[in-house]
């Protein structure tokens, strides 16, 4: 399916049937007052600025990737610059909730412009978004009403100082959130955390790992139907650790399990396990277990 470019901001304006934006680098769309794409063109599309959207009452079906998700009250979806968003376009397609796009341009000279990308959500897929309390939801409407109201005043030298602090109080609201929602659904985190587990056990007791470079997160997290980031900051919320330390402790177990148990030297243990030089698998090993390989081995012979 092709995938329909929108790269500014007015060119979304137009495509909503809007008035031109107060600003060409930012706006609040309020979800009650457009209709949905209609354009089979515009199924599958790309947006060339941040989005956040607060969705209500959607009655298409959107997806990230593969993953459909149907929204109800107090969803939240964050999307960065580029990404694939694919909607069904339907003829009677309704929504309420609040939209705000910003282009990284409007950032410049901010420290939110590099802070932005800690903020793990905007890779998180579709069928990871936030679901909202009644009070959180609140919260939301009125923080995305201030930032709305800013934006359409004629602007002086405080009004983007202004903006960029609401704007980083939103996304700190929303990382508090998702942190909450991350202990709400602690059963559905430890059934990731499980299956994650199994597949780590899996791979290291497989004849895939031998000889093969070692997959990063995304390998796994792409098993799991979970993005990359979601998969990192659920285990980091659960266990304290991130996908890729589960990875590095599993292989460092797996590491000494043959350092005990085989006559393999060092660099044939380092080949199977994935790392083309040695030096990286040693020089890791210590890292985590504060010594050698050889200096660990010699405590079992």
């Amino acid at each position: 399916m092709k995938v329909y470019p929108i790269n500014s901001i007015r060119h979304l304006h137009e495509l909503l049937a809007l008035p031109k934006p107060k600003h060409p680098l930012i706006s609040v769309i309020d979800f009650a007052k457009i209709t949905c794409f209609t354009d089979q063109a515009l199924e599958s599309v790309t947006y060339g600025f941040y989005c956040i959207a607060l969705k209500k009452n959607f009655s298409g079906v959107m997806r990230y990737g593969q993953q459909p998700h149907d929204f109800d009250d107090g969803t939240m979806t964050f999307f960065a610059p580029n990404q694939v968003v694919t909607t069904q376009v339907q003829d009677t397609c309704s929504l309420e909730g609040d939209w705000l796009v910003v282009h990284a341009g409007f950032l410049q000279g901010f420290s939110l412009a590099r802070n932005i990308r800690q903020f793990g959500f905007f890779s998180y897929a579709v069928n990871e978004a936030l679901h909202l309390s009644e009070d959180e939801e609140r919260m939301i409407r009125s923080l995305m009403a201030d930032i709305a109201r800013e934006s359409r005043q004629t602007p002086d030298k405080f009004s983007q100082t202004i903006i960029i602090k609401q704007i980083e109080l939103l996304l700190s609201y929303c990382d508090r959130y998702y942190q909450r929602q991350f202990l709400t659904r602690k059963q559905a985190g430890n059934d990731h955390l499980l299956a994650f587990e199994h597949l780590l056990d899996e791979y290291f007791n497989s004849q895939e790992s031998e000889g093969n470079q070692l997959p990063g997160v995304a390998y796994f997290a792409d098993k799991l139907n979970l993005s990359p980031n979601y998969l990192s900051d659920m285990l980091r919320s659960n266990t304290g650790l991130s996908a890729q330390q589960h990875i590095q402790q599993k292989l460092i177990d797996k590491a000494k399990a043959l350092l005990t148990s085989t006559e393999l030297s060092v660099s044939e243990i380092a080949y199977r396990l994935g790392f083309e030089y040695p030096q990286s698998f040693s020089k890791l090993f210590k890292n985590k277990t504060g010594q050698t390989p050889k200096a660990f081995r010699t405590l079992y012979n």
